[in-house]
């Protein structure tokens, strides 16, 4: 709900904070806390609302969000495989605009991680300003995984939103990149400074996409006197803290039902060749698809002037649209 208070400034006084829907005490609190950490919070949430509308651009669910609370509708909260990614690449979000703000200069709390420093044995110096990726994801973990942990964490459910919380952030942590700058006469190597960078937030997308068509379905057990989840086929193997788990099997998401939140596919181009998720059969569920042809405008016959510009030709292209009926 962050992500779409427009109309909210910058979230820097106390007040605000009471304003915010969508919130339990407990993050009030620490919103008042951390005031200036916020504004980071809602971009993290912008972040991954965006990311999941492109990852899931060309499914029947294709995480499209709501005026009302919560902003997925009911999607999230049933246990569904939807929801499990919903909740990591809300988790990474945040972790990533907070890491990112610390790096910037943003925040009095954080700057760069200053514990990558000296030698590398693989040659270089460590230098530079590495991402404080292990700020970015404590403040993930304490203003994320409250809601869980208040409720006590011991349900189905709070145990499922806890992993895929903690999965998000995994996805960032497990691709942290070096990157580096070479020093020297005429930008020779001699030597390098290097520093460890986050990944871009589209790869984040990409690996949670991946982990969400290889998800779990689990079920609760006790080991001990502590609940765990363990997945539901006992021949599958065990799902590792980068995985995406789930309890619910997903609805079809054909019908429009907003009661739910489930806005439907009718209307939404598919492609008429492929035989995947976005081709017309199964976009359509079956109800068939309608063809028009539109005239769409494209540069071309593009030649370099010198010096400096481009010159090119508009040139009229009919195209078939296919839209589910």
């Amino acid at each position: 709900y962050l992500a779409k208070l427009s109309s909210v400034g910058s979230i820097s006084e106390e007040e605000t904070c009471e304003k915010l829907k969508g919130l339990i005490q407990r993050q009030v609190q620490m919103c008042k806390r951390n005031l200036e950490v916020m504004d980071s919070v809602r971009r993290g949430a912008q972040l991954a609302i965006e990311e999941c509308q492109y990852q899931f651009r060309n499914r029947r669910w294709n995480c499209s969000t709501l005026d009302t609370l919560p902003v997925f509708g009911k999607v999230v909260t049933q246990g569904t495989r939807e929801a499990a990614f919903v909740y990591a690449i809300s988790s990474a979000g945040v972790a990533f605009a907070v890491t990112r703000a610390c790096s910037s200069g943003e925040l009095d709390k954080c700057g760069c991680d200053r514990t990558v420093q000296g030698g590398s044995p693989q040659g270089f110096q460590w230098s530079g300003c590495s991402d404080n990726i292990a700020y970015g994801v404590a403040f993930s973990q304490s203003f994320v995984d409250i809601r869980e942990r208040s409720k006590g964490a011991s349900s189905n459910r709070a145990l499922m939103n806890l992993h895929n919380n903690e999965a998000g952030r995994k996805a960032i942590l497990n691709n942290m990149r070096v990157e580096c700058k070479c020093h020297g006469v005429s930008g020779s190597c001699e030597f390098k400074t290097c520093w460890k960078a986050m990944p871009p937030f589209r790869k984040v997308g990409s690996v949670l996409k991946e982990k969400f068509d290889g998800a779990t379905e689990v079920e609760q057990s006790e080991i001990g006197s502590t609940k765990v989840l363990v997945p539901k086929n006992s021949q599958f193997k065990p799902h590792t803290d980068e995985d995406l788990v789930y309890l619910d099997s997903s609805p079809d998401f054909c019908d429009h039902d907003l009661k739910n939140g489930v806005l439907g596919t009718s209307g939404r181009q598919c492609n008429k060749t492929s035989k995947a998720i976005d081709g017309c059969e199964l976009m359509c569920c079956g109800r068939g698809f309608h063809t028009d042809e539109v005239e769409v405008v494209e540069r071309c016959s593009c030649k370099f002037h010198w010096c400096c510009s481009v010159k090119c030709k508009p040139c009229h292209r009919v195209v078939e649209i296919h839209t589910c009926r």
